[in-house]
Order: structure tokens, then C-alpha cells, then sequence
């Protein structure tokens, strides 16, 4: 019996040690690797809730020292507005008020934050005990179909351009509307203006983003363009098929392409069974219990809501999968990491916040990809296409 209690002891410290050795492995690599994410919010919420990032918050999932703890190096800041300006001043006013926003925290905390907007100045940037701020415009429409205001943000220092939010404009289709999940459209993909925004981006270096446009204007922009695609912030549509993933004939044109695709950890572009199950409870479960004969108050519906999608958030290794998915598919060099933090509603267990990024790069060692792979998935890949666009 004493035997056997030796034998159980030593099985259970031998795997300690294991799992403490595979630990300390991922976190060097992690440490090694410039750390890129393509998407992130917070701007926003900086500008109309005026939260400081450069101090730790309380709320929300980015700032300064979140992002240090979790090994961040290069953050492409979203300049976004949605369909309707916060201004009567427009969309592209309301651009130049965020990335405004975003020089200001700059110049007051130097020893935190430095801005690059190319390849060279990024690299020469990274490692200093600061994030490195990039500048990324979310949605075509900011620039209101006026090539000034196109340069304007170019001088500004955008780094890229998605061609589309959700909603469509003069020059190209949404994923929303070109699906059916929005509004009718009468024209599919990119107009001859849209054309000579995707020609101006590549003269001027800015990369042609991709994520949230129609499968048309996705064609239509991979045909067009002369240099390599990014798509900041999406996910794999075989594994979870809502219309702003991707499919696998695109991630093939965006392997042609020499493109990367940055996996969005948002839930529902995530897990088909966390979208199945909050579509239930947005409908038949809800209304189930608002024909319950002693009627529960809105909150404990919400509380219920709430307790179902939980037990079915997906974690770490979903996100995972959908690395696995596109290396699988076509390689290596066209995966990186668009988190979408700050921008969404719920996030994966094991990925509540910027702090987390380590638990996905342990997640691609446990499953045996090399350091040279995760390096690129990280961000080696990101800075390949900055490059090829910007040098």
C-alpha cells in the first residue's frame, strides 16, 4: 500500500513538473515574440467616456498596464464611428476627434506610449517598456467619398483602412448587407470610386482592410489590389458560420494574396454553439418564460439569459481552433490576432482581457507548435504584410 502511495505521489509530481516546464516554455516564446493585435475599441470609450488608458482600470478590457501584463508590444488603435456620426460635423469629423484622442494620451505619457505608422518605425519601436500605437480606420465611410479626406487620414498616420463597417456606402457592400442580415442593397461590391480608394491605399502604403465587407467587395478588392490584404479582425465561417467570418475560398485568395487574417475572440464569431444558444434565448427560451404563469421580473430573465450563455461561453481552445484551422488550410504565415477587446459584448473564458494573451500562446504550445509558428501567429505575420505595404 505504502508502494502505491509512493508510486501515485511521484505520477501527480511528475506531472507538476511537466506542466510547470510546458508554462515556463510558452511564456519565453511569449516574452520573444512581438506581440501584434490588429483591433481594439478603446478609443471610443475614450472619447465619450473620457477613461484614461494609461492608468489601470476598472473596467473594460485594455490599458497601459493590462497590456504590459499580458506582453503586448504593437496595438492598432480602431478609429471607429458607426452608421449614424456622433456629430452633426459627420464621420469623418468624428475620425479626426479619436485619433486626436489618441496623440493626446501620446504626448502626455511619452514613457508609456510611442506611434508608428510604418513597418521600419514600429520595429525600431517595440521592446522599450511602451505599447506601440498604430492607427487602423474602421469603415469606408469615414471619409465621406472625398479623396482630400482620404489623405487627410492617410497624413494622419492610418495604417489601414476597412473598406466597410456593417452598413454599405456609396463605393462598396457590406458583409451584413451583401448576406441578407441588413439592408437591401441594389449594387454588389466596389464602384469605380471604390476602385481608386484600393488603387490610392496601395501608392500610399495604407493596407486594404477586408473584415466586414461582402463576399463581393472581398473579391472585388482581392482583384484590384497590388499589394497584400489584412483582415483585422474575423474568424473561420466553417467553424462557426455567421456572416462576418470568412470562408475557406477566401482564406485561400488571401493566402494568394500573401494577406493575414487575425482571428476576432468574440464569442459569437467564435462558437456555432454559443450563437445557437443565445438565438434561443433572444426567442423561444425568452418568451418560454414570459408565459410562465408567475411571470419572472425582467432581471431574473436577464439573470437566466445570462447563466445560459455563460455555461456555454467558449474558451481558449476554440479560439485556438480557429489557428488551426487556417494553418491547416494554408499555412502558417497567414494567421495572426485582431482580438476585437473593447469592441465586444462577451469574451472567451480564459481571454477576459488584454492580461490573457499568455494563455493563448500556452495553448499553441501545448498543441505543438513550433517557436518559429507562434512567433509569426503573434504578430510576425502582421508585420510582414506592414511591411509589404509600408516599409
Amino acid at each position: 500500500m505504502q508502494h502505491q502511495l509512493v508510486v501515485v505521489i511521484g505520477f501527480f509530481f511528475f506531472s507538476a513538473v511537466l506542466s510547470v516546464g510546458a508554462q515556463t516554455r510558452s511564456t519565453g516564446i511569449h516574452k520573444r515574440s512581438i506581440l501584434v493585435d490588429t483591433h481594439n475599441d478603446c478609443l471610443s470609450g475614450q472619447v465619450l467616456e473620457g477613461r484614461d488608458i494609461s492608468v489601470l482600470l476598472s473596467k473594460g478590457h485594455s490599458d497601459y498596464v493590462r497590456w504590459k501584463k499580458g506582453g503586448l508590444d504593437i496595438q492598432f488603435f480602431s478609429v471607429f464611428t458607426g452608421e449614424t456620426p456622433r456629430r452633426k460635423t459627420g464621420f469623418f469629423q468624428d475620425a479626426l476627434e479619436e485619433i486626436d484622442s489618441l496623440q493626446h494620451i501620446i504626448l502626455r505619457h511619452p514613457d508609456k506610449f510611442d506611434f508608428a505608422a510604418s513597418y521600419r518605425q514600429a520595429k525600431q519601436k517595440v521592446h522599450r517598456n511602451k505599447v506601440v500605437a498604430m492607427i487602423g480606420v474602421e469603415g469606408g465611410h469615414m471619409i465621406e467619398s472625398d479623396f482630400s479626406k482620404l489623405d487627410t487620414l492617410i497624413a494622419r498616420g492610418m495604417s489601414y483602412l476597412t473598406l466597410t463597417w456593417n452598413n454599405s456606402h456609396d463605393w462598396a457592400t457590406s458583409a451584413m448587407d451583401e448576406s441578407g442580415a441588413g439592408k437591401v442593397v441594389q449594387h454588389k461590391g466596389i464602384t469605380d470610386f471604390g476602385k481608386q480608394v484600393v488603387h490610392r491605399l496601395n501608392e500610399a502604403g495604407v493596407m486594404v482592410d477586408l473584415s466586414h465587407v461582402g463576399e463581393q467587395t472581398f473579391y472585388d478588392a482581392i482583384a484590384l489590389t497590388k499589394k497584400p490584404v489584412i483582415l483585422t479582425h474575423s474568424s473561420v465561417w466553417a467553424l462557426c458560420p455567421v456572416f462576418r467570418n470568412v470562408k475557406d475560398d477566401q482564406i485561400k485568395a488571401v493566402a494568394k494574396n500573401g494577406g493575414v487574417i487575425c482571428i476576432n475572440f468574440y464569442p459569437a464569431f467564435v462558437s456555432k454553439k454559443f450563437v445557437e444558444t443565445r438565438k434561443y434565448w433572444e426567442g423561444p427560451g425568452k418568451d418560454s418564460l414570459l408565459k410562465l404563469s408567475t411571470k419572472p421580473t425582467p432581471d431574473a430573465i436577464n439573470a437566466i439569459i445570462q447563466t445560459a450563455l455563460q455555461q456555454n461561453m467558449p474558451g481558449v481552445s476554440d479560439v485556438a481552433d480557429h489557428i488551426d484551422y487556417i494553418v491547416k488550410l494554408v499555412g502558417d504565415d497567414y494567421v495572426g490576432i485582431g482580438a476585437d477587446y473593447d469592441g465586444i459584448g462577451y469574451v472567451p473564458k480564459g481571454l477576459e482581457d488584454v492580461t490573457k494573451y499568455p494563455n493563448l500562446t500556452e495553448e499553441l504550445k501545448r498543441r505543438g507548435y513550433s517557436n518559429s509558428s507562434i512567433k509569426k501567429i503573434l504578430g510576425g505575420n502582421v508585420l510582414r504584410v506592414l511591411k509589404a505595404n509600408r516599409p
